[in-house]
């Protein structure tokens, strides 16, 4: 929901009249706002110090790229954009629903019928995404929006492309939660990360609990590449599928596609996750492209981590 305007925000940006904040970050704010038509939209606006920032702009022209790349029945539709202007600003269609993490907090955890449609709509929409050629790179409840017609996955700030390299390979970038071992590492991620963060964000979904803890940042760290988290209480197969995603190799985890073929029925098999990675095989590479080779496996981090659960990137 959105809350007012400060004083310093802007009334208007181009065409669109702000009526409030929906959410704020470092690196910018999103408004609530009105189209021309009257429709409703949602305004990302890079803060004033960034934009003078040539590597966040690239950045944000980046993020541009991939949001019009995405097939847009899984996440926000982009409308409109100026980002060479003095106040660069991405336009997209208003997701009328609260985010996962909201819902979770105050409805609680999803059961039932209901977290199959998020498992089955969330894991549609990475397929979709890395059928793209993108790596979100920051699955995590706050940005899966719940919209009226099914679960939107957004915020494309820090993905990157699958055939590109990153620019900050010497940085830790993500949500402690919902990072994989790999990111915790350091090293570079792919779409098998993604799946590691859809693993954590059903788990999340079903229990209302961060599934590495929500304490010291090298606490969750450590629990990511060493703990196994419970997956008891969720029923099969979605049990056995978060707990494959939850893998510490990023080998070991099935593709988006390989899970979709699990949690409708056609990939399951005698032997769990195994069996489901040997059935599905045929079929997923008959849609969709193999995922890239997997890097080496995780090494511990070093250095002191910034406390707080925050998202963050340092050296």
């Amino acid at each position: 929901m959105a809350v007012s305007l400060q004083p310093d925000d802007p009334e208007r940006l181009g065409r669109y009249e702000l009526t409030g904040r929906l959410g704020e970050g470092g690196q910018g704010v999103v408004y609530a706002g009105h189209g021309p038509d009257g429709g409703e939209v949602a305004v990302k606006l890079l803060r004033a110090h960034v934009a003078r920032d040539p590597k966040a702009r690239e950045r944000f022209v980046r993020e541009l790229g991939f949001a019009e790349r995405v097939a847009e029945f899984c996440t926000a539709r982009v409308l409109e954009a100026d980002i060479y202007g003095d106040q660069p600003y991405i336009v997209s269609e208003f997701v009328s629903g609260p985010s996962l993490h909201e819902l979770v907090r105050d409805e609680g955890p999803r059961t039932g019928a209901a977290l199959q449609r998020l498992a089955i709509g969330t894991a549609t929409a990475l397929a979709a995404i890395h059928q793209a050629g993108v790596v979100h790179r920051d699955l995590k409840p706050p940005n899966v929006l719940m919209g009226e017609d099914g679960p939107r996955v957004i915020d494309f700030g820090i993905a990157k492309a699958i055939d590109g390299t990153s620019t900050m390979t010497s940085q830790v970038v993500g949500t402690p939660a919902y990072m994989a071992p790999e990111q915790v590492s350091g090293q570079e991620p792919g779409t098998w990360t993604d799946m590691f963060a859809w693993g954590a964000t059903i788990l999340f979904a079903a229990t209302g609990r961060s599934p590495f803890g929500d304490d010291t940042v090298p606490a969750v760290m450590h629990r990511i590449l060493h703990a196994a988290p419970d997956t008891s209480s969720l029923p099969e197969p979605l049990a056995g599928l978060v707990t494959a995603c939850l893998a510490k190799e990023p080998a070991n985890r099935p593709t988006a596609p390989q899970v979709l073929l699990g949690l409708l029925g056609l990939g399951t098999a005698p032997g769990g996750a195994d069996g489901l990675l040997a059935v599905g095989a045929t079929a997923v590479e008959s849609v969709m492209p193999p995922p890239l080779a997997a890097p080496s496996p995780p090494l511990e981090p070093s250095g002191q981590a910034p406390r707080g659960p925050d998202q963050f990137a340092w050296h």
